[in-house]
């Protein structure tokens, strides 16, 4: 009898850093980078329009969110960032 093999994956809950997000909802012009790239689904479309009348991501499921980085390192224009948790918020 042959058994199949499956790629090793790490657990879903692990996590790289553990980070708050913080969004500035009036510096996004509307890539949709950081929703569409995110690889646990964390960002979605905010349903209200920002100065720029585009919707900007807002954090939908915080929990998921393994500290990646990515959205950050993609947003061209600096619209969201992560906060290590613990760190002061100035």
């Amino acid at each position: 009898m042959e058994r199949s093999r499956k790629p090793l994956s790490p657990q879903h809950k692990l996590k790289i850093l553990e980070v708050d997000i913080v969004t500035m909802p009036d510096r996004c012009k509307g890539c949709e980078l950081c929703i569409e790239l995110c690889p646990k689904d964390v960002l979605d479309y905010d349903p209200k329009l920002n100065v720029h009348g585009v919707h900007p991501p807002r954090v939908v499921n915080e929990e998921a969110c393994v500290g990646c980085g990515l959205c950050e390192e993609i947003c061209p224009d600096l619209a969201i960032f992560q906060r290590r948790k613990g760190e002061d918020k100035c």
